[in-house]
């Protein structure tokens, strides 16, 4: 590794982007890490003409998810390679942020020398990802919700809409009212979600997709 690598580091929590910038430039080399704290931040002084080796992107931002800003900087800088980080205790963060494009993935309880052997490793052109979930000590955090869509779910869009109206337990002759349906239209599509979802009933529907926010509906 030279030090003509660059980084910048996304964590709305500025004494965290400036310690992981820091460490970069301490530890792994780099000859210029920029901590921001927002995604409009991380865009203004992104150089679209010499974009940098590495972005360091916090999953959870005030805006949400990083998903999106993942998904852009993959399409649009793919020579970028992507390390998303997160305080969340739920494994299923590292396989969003995986989906959406991130390299490598780390927890921000792990070492900082750990931290510093995912870098190298995506700075090889290797990925970095936790293989088990996490272990939660007494977390007193509130829980947050992963954004899912219909699509990932195996539903159509019409069942979308009904599936975010179950969970928030409107009856069938509510649903068929607000989506102009009829009441055995609605019956059908309830019946098609909790086929394909595998549960019984819509209590079991909504346990499963606790900790889940259905988007796009």
């Amino acid at each position: 590794m030279t030090n003509s690598a660059s980084a910048l580091v996304i964590d709305d929590h500025p004494l965290s982007a400036s310690g992981i910038a820091d460490f970069l430039l301490s530890h792994c080399g780099f000859g210029q890490a920029r901590p921001v704290s927002s995604i409009a931040e991380f865009w203004a002084i992104l150089d679209a003409a010499q974009p940098p080796s590495l972005a360091v992107v916090d999953f959870w931002l005030p805006e949400g998810a990083s998903l999106p800003l993942l998904v852009q900087m993959k399409r649009q800088y793919p020579a970028t390679r992507l390390l998303a980080i997160s305080a969340d205790d739920n494994s299923a963060v590292s396989d969003k942020a995986r989906e959406a494009g991130a390299d490598g993935f780390l927890h921000k309880q792990e070492a900082p020398e750990i931290f510093g052997r995912a870098v190298a490793a995506l700075l090889r052109g290797d990925t970095w990802f936790h293989s088990g979930p996490f272990a939660v000590t007494g977390s007193n955090q509130p829980l947050k919700e992963l954004p899912v869509t219909a699509a990932e779910l195996g539903l159509t869009a019409r069942q979308g809409q009904v599936l975010a109206m179950m969970l928030k337990g409107l009856p069938n002759k509510r649903i068929a009212l607000n989506l102009s349906l009829s009441e055995q239209t609605v019956k059908e599509h309830v019946t098609g979600i909790l086929e394909r979802l595998g549960a019984r009933n819509r209590i079991e529907v909504i346990t499963m997709l606790r900790g889940k926010k259905l988007e796009g509906s």
